[in-house]
């Protein structure tokens, strides 16, 4: 068993010298991972501007292109400030995704129809991958809380936070498509768009908020990155105390002697 995967005492709370801090961490690193404001603007402009155009003057047409436009221009935004892309990159594959598929069917609830289907997916793999063991968001935030998958066994009290956040964004997600895929199929497509549009943010929120609990209440990281670096140190300066030792015993530190030297 290695040092990574040995599994440590679990107190179920943050210790209160830590408190503060984990709870900044835990904010800076949800930031991070869900784009914050300017992600949250990313992910609506394109869908508002294509209900507005489309409420305006039916042209669905005029309003995919719009939406597809200024998804690209945010992302050229971003290129050019040399910002994280990923948020735009989704953006522009899922309006993309959006445009082509209502021009080829015509039917301009189909452009919505990509991003409800990316939802229920997203739902069903928060909830299978927990029970499964490895809830998605403890994968997502693994990386950026620098643990990695260490707290599937050495942090179990992460664990159970990530669990719960995976729970509440798969029944948060749920719910929305319980709300939006009858709307496909009765009501317009004004009246589809203004409500995926008015759904965009709050359910989004609550679970970031619901994560941020879970998560601020739970054992902190263990840092796998700052363990492997001491672990390192620790190897170098045991091998330089070997080689000081060897030379003040007169011994070779280069390897054995070769006969007749």
């Amino acid at each position: 068993m290695t040092s990574l995967d040995k599994p440590t005492q679990d107190t179920g709370q943050t210790p209160p010298e830590d408190g503060h801090d984990s709870r900044a961490v835990t904010e800076a690193a949800l930031f991070q991972a869900f784009g914050g404001i300017r992600g949250m603007v990313e992910t609506v402009l394109p869908g508002l501007l294509f209900v507005t155009i489309y409420t305006i003057n039916k042209d669905l047409h005029l309003s995919a292109l719009a939406a597809l436009g200024v998804a690209v221009v945010m992302l050229v935004v971003r290129l050019l400030r040399r910002d994280t892309v990923k948020h735009a990159f989704s953006g522009v594959f899922g309006v993309a995704f959006g445009v082509v598929f209502a021009m080829f069917t015509g039917n301009a609830k189909d452009f919505y129809l990509p991003g409800m289907l990316y939802t229920l997916g997203l739902a069903l793999a928060y909830i299978i991958t927990t029970l499964a063991g490895v809830p998605l968001i403890g994968l997502m935030l693994g990386p950026v809380f620098k643990e990695n998958l260490s707290w599937r066994t050495r942090n179990p009290g992460r664990k159970k936070a990530y669990a719960k956040a995976s729970w509440a964004w798969g029944l948060i997600l749920l719910a929305k498509c319980a709300i939006l895929f009858p709307l496909y199929w009765w009501a317009d497509t004004t009246q589809l768009g203004w409500v995926l549009v008015i759904l965009k943010i709050p359910p989004f929120l609550l679970a970031v908020w619901l994560t941020w609990v879970f998560l601020a209440k739970a054992p902190p990281p263990i840092d796998v990155f700052a363990e492997m670096e001491a672990a390192e140190q620790a190897e170098k300066a045991e091998k330089a105390e070997r080689e000081r030792a060897a030379a003040e015993a007169g011994e070779p530190t280069g390897g054995r002697h070769r006969k007749g030297a």
